[in-house]
């Protein structure tokens, strides 16, 4: 397994990790204390660790929603939060619940040390959220906690080289979109207004940027040997199909 391939590995089940905690009751729950529409506290509890920026700046960060929709979740946050202050809750929630839903997995200590190498390992150039996350104190240091945030990380990781690789594929982000698997659904749930492109002839520059993005995620991925790496894609396998039982 290369690093490419592990990166490539990994991104399903980083996904599906940091989505069950994402859809958590306890997590949606943050956003109805804060009083915020659950779109306002999903674009201000990731975009919130970049501090009191634009929302311009925002958009262009997270990059794959339409700026629209983002600039309204960063403003109807901005009128009762500091953004900041609600990225800083969402992390605690993260801490609390990787406590709670992952502290007993098997090899759990094992898992934290691999992930941990691999983003020390990131070059966090071109990647601001990612570079805001990980500057992010962690204010848990048990294992459970720090292995949710680390788990996170890659995801964040993940997504933000895909939204180089994009770019890098002369795509807007809508087209990637709608040339993805789940495409007019995805654009509508990312808040992106018809009418949209067709799909057909960039279905090829799409599949171009994702093997750009894997390269891109490998770089770290190959601060670990051959076999650490197989170790890693297995056990964030085991903790996918864990999450989902």
């Amino acid at each position: 397994m290369t690093p490419e391939q592990a990166a490539a590995n990994a991104k399903t089940g980083l996904a599906t990790i940091v989505g069950a905690f994402a859809e958590s009751p306890q997590t949606l729950r943050r956003a109805r204390l804060l009083g915020l529409s659950g779109w306002a506290y999903h674009v201000s509890a990731r975009a919130g660790a970049l501090g009191d920026v634009r929302p311009e700046t925002v958009a262009a960060s997270i990059g794959l929603i339409a700026p629209e929709a983002v600039m309204d979740g960063w403003e109807a946050t901005a009128k009762t939060s500091a953004p900041m202050e609600v990225a800083t809750w969402h992390l605690h929630e993260l801490c609390t619940w990787g406590v709670e839903q992952i502290s007993g997995f098997p090899r759990l200590a094992r898992l934290h040390e691999l992930t941990g190498r691999v983003v020390a390992a990131v070059d966090y150039a071109g990647l601001p959220l990612f570079a805001a996350w990980r500057a992010m104190p962690v204010p848990d240091q048990t294992t459970g906690a720090q292995t949710a945030v680390l788990l996170h990380l890659l995801h964040e990781h993940r997504l933000g080289v895909q939204l180089v690789a994009v770019r890098a594929a002369g795509l807007t982000p809508l087209q990637a979109i709608i040339a993805g698997p789940e495409g007019e659904t995805g654009a509508v749930a990312f808040g992106w207004q018809p009418p949209y492109p067709p799909a057909g002839p960039i279905v090829r520059r799409l599949m171009w940027a994702e093997s750009v993005a894997d390269a891109m995620a490998g770089q770290a991925y190959a601060t670990l040997d051959l076999g650490e790496r197989v170790e890693l894609i297995g056990l964030l396998e085991s903790l996918r199909h864990r999450l989902q039982q």
